[in-house]
């Protein structure tokens, strides 16, 4: 499906997922590394974009590739499980995503006041650095909002390893580019390519793997590519950070008066509050332009604002459009509905998750509480995120089945 075709709707997930529901199967398995370029047809499922909303959910999505084919589905479902793992990894070291935007706005003062390493990053982004694979791969983000996993891969470890730029502004390029963006997913696997995720391990691209896995579109001379003799571990001294329990929730009550709040965390709204409780209203919180400093696509902006839009007519309720900017704004949402609680599901790690926390002082002087729901899908799979993927991978029947599944 061509990115003019992403519609930014459940019934538009819902409807990729049923075209693409007869190749996650064994075609899925053996095909998925292979990057055949835009436009072209590809073992990928194509979803994330509508997963990253939960438009379309990872409960869904693997229950369906599971009835399909079965164990032939495993490799699928383990691929939508590492989203859920990066979740939770995250949540359990919310102080990695504090030390990400740190280094982030510390590279970009760098940038502001160094003119070589301005030019060198403005000709990466534009796809003008010479090496043919790398170039096509940012034209490609840039022109679509979208990138092949394994494109994703290549690209992270030829702007670290060989055009030696700071790993941080190519994770806010892709940020700010991507229509699946997710602030977990995205910056623990720029960290797992530089070195920083599985210490002692590194993605390096190679000239053969790109030759071979681009279905021999590209063929970069060995002596193009940097090998690294290491990854950055450097940067953080000491190994992983420190392990942090789950954050407590604040629990919705049914009997207060609720204002629902939908993100683009969250648009699925498929079973998610029962009609018990004393609604009084809803409101959308736009928030593509908290993802970085630096100006976010509008792709990304509007796919969010029809995601919100969809998420809103679903509730059955006319729903107010706010933005992330001045929380007196989502004050004055709550008053003018009667609503003396905020609703709204979980919102994970990342800038909403910021903002909301900044806010927090403001809600609780108007006497508006901000009550959370996690998601069962969550709620089983984070307390396992706490070291590498085998951890999770070996407990994923079992997960599975707790989450009726399999």
């Amino acid at each position: 499906m061509s990115a003019e075709a992403l519609v930014a709707t459940r019934a538009a997930g819902l409807a990729q997922l049923q075209a693409v529901l007869p190749r996650l199967g064994r075609a899925y398995a053996a095909g998925r590394n292979l990057d055949h370029g835009p436009g072209r047809p590809q073992a990928v499922s194509g979803l994330s974009p509508w997963i990253r909303r939960r438009l379309v959910t990872e409960e869904e999505v693997a229950r369906a590739a599971v009835a399909a084919h079965g164990g032939a589905a495993d490799k699928f479902v383990e691929e939508v499980i590492w989203r859920g793992y990066f979740k939770g990894w995250l949540e359990r070291r919310p102080q990695v995503w504090s030390n990400y935007l740190r280094g982030r706005d510390a590279d970009l003062e760098r940038l502001a006041r160094d003119a070589k390493l301005q030019a060198r990053v403005a000709a990466a982004e534009a796809g003008r650095t010479g090496l043919a694979c790398f170039d096509a791969f940012a034209q490609e983000l840039v022109a679509t909002g979208t990138l092949h996993n394994h494109a994703r891969m290549w690209f992270a470890s030829l702007w670290i390893f060989t055009l030696g730029l700071p790993w941080r502004l190519g994770a806010d390029f892709f940020l700010r580019h991507l229509l699946d963006g997710d602030p977990a997913s995205n910056t623990l696997g720029w960290r797992w390519v530089a070195g920083l995720h599985t210490r002692g391990k590194v993605y390096a691209a190679t000239a053969a793997n790109i030759a071979q896995y681009s279905g021999g579109r590209f063929a970069p001379r060995p002596e193009d590519i940097v090998t690294p003799a290491h990854g950055l571990e450097a940067e953080e001294p000491g190994g992983w950070p420190a392990l942090q329990p789950l954050r407590a929730l604040i629990a919705p009550q049914r009997d207060v008066p609720s204002l629902w709040l939908i993100t683009e965390e969250d648009c699925g709204l498929t079973g998610l509050f029962p009609d018990s409780f004393a609604w009084r209203g809803a409101a959308t919180l736009s928030a593509s332009q908290l993802r970085s400093p630096r100006p976010v696509a509008s792709r990304v902006a509007t796919f969010e604002a029809a995601a919100l839009r969809d998420a809103a007519t679903r509730t059955g309720f006319p729903a107010t459009e706010l933005t992330a900017n001045d929380p007196a704004a989502l004050v004055a949402c709550a008053r003018d509905a009667g609503a003396t609680q905020i609703v709204t599901a979980e919102v994970p790690q990342g800038p909403l998750r910021d903002w909301l926390t900044a806010a927090a002082p403001a809600l609780a002087a108007a006497g508006i509480t901000l009550a959370e729901w996690r998601r069962p899908w969550d709620a089983t799979l984070w307390p396992f995120a706490t070291a590498g993927f085998f951890k999770v991978r070996e407990r994923i029947p079992r997960l599975l089945a707790e989450m009726r599944v399999a």
